[in-house]
């Protein structure tokens, strides 16, 4: 299985602040230690081009050139400097790279180390977010023509809004986010399927959830592709997640994703999300839990790929 990583790529925050950047080294040196079978490559950089398919020019030239306005600096909550700005587009570009890597195969699934960027939005950033890496990729596989209908499974925690936004109108890219309810973003966007959880949601509520959201999403779109934005911020030992699911419970939601995927023979690129436990190292181990998982089902699920139809030319 195919990993694109990008902790290397450090943004350098003040002391005391609050996003854990120093997890993506930890799940990159964790996969190298304990997952075996994972093809390890650095991620390469979006270009303007390709992050203009979801995000407007002058977002991306202010971006660029670090003349946004101090209030979407504010809500991105990084300070500007050049490695936010490298770090954002390698962090897009390692789900492009997932996606083609998971279409390509011989592997139905690959992973972005990083990545996750769902509150993003079209013309700024937010939430720890600059670009948005899932709507960004799905719409390059389309203009690559791999694919036409891309699904994005968003279970961070956080409603997906920006994704939500971005592909409000794109009847071909399917928005699932299953999400606390009361959580962080308090406006939220509306996505094709959004599930709200309760405060202290457990593993078997969640896990109903997902199968019977899973389910609908089916039943009203065939992807061809699905990203899967696998979040560690579930997580009962979470500070900023306020559901309750433990390590099984996490596993277990992978696994749905993963065995639904296969059994339709649909291939998968995973980012990581979210993901700011009290002690970091649970934060760790959840995402390196998806990873292992990922790995298992590239390598052991017997993935049948159909004969590709041909897209049809445009007009």
């Amino acid at each position: 299985m195919k990993a694109f990583y990008s902790d290397h790529f450090v943004l350098p925050l003040p002391a005391g602040h609050r996003f854990p950047m120093q997890k993506y080294r930890l799940i990159h040196e964790g996969a190298l230690a304990t997952v075996a079978g994972i093809d390890f490559h650095e991620a390469p950089s979006a270009s303007d081009g390709v992050l203009a398919l979801a995000h407007h020019p002058r977002y991306i030239a202010e971006v660029s050139s670090g003349t946004l306005a101090d209030s979407v600096q504010k809500a991105i909550g990084f300070p500007w400097t050049p490695q936010m700005v490298e770090r954002s587009r390698r962090s897009a570009g390692a789900t492009i790279a997932a996606c083609r890597a998971a279409l390509a195969g011989p592997e139905p699934v690959a992973v972005n180390l990083a990545g996750g960027t769902h509150h993003a939005f079209a013309d700024q950033g937010a939430g720890f977010c600059v670009f948005n890496d899932a709507a960004v990729a799905a719409r390059l596989m389309q203009a690559e023509r791999r694919v036409q209908r891309v699904a994005i499974v968003d279970l961070d925690v956080h409603q997906g809004n920006g994704t939500a936004s971005i592909l409000a109108r794109d009847d071909s890219i399917f928005t699932l986010s299953l999400h606390g309810a009361r959580n962080y973003p308090f406006s939220k966007e509306q996505s094709d399927l959004d599930v709200a959880l309760e405060d202290g949601t457990g593993d078997e509520a969640y896990l109903d959830a997902l199968q019977g959201a899973l389910a609908t999403m089916l039943a009203r779109f065939s992807p061809q592709l699905i990203i899967f934005l696998a979040g560690a911020d579930p997580h009962e030992g979470d500070r900023l997640g306020r559901l309750k699911l433990s390590f099984d419970g996490l596993a277990r939601r992978d696994a749905m994703v993963l065995e639904t995927a296969g059994r339709l023979s649909i291939p998968v690129a995973i980012s990581m999300a979210g993901g700011y436990g009290k002690n970091i190292q649970d934060t760790v181990a959840v995402h390196l839990q998806t990873i292992a998982l990922a790995a298992s089902f590239a390598k052991d699920f017997a993935l049948q790929r159909p004969a590709a139809a041909p897209l049809t030319q445009p007009g």
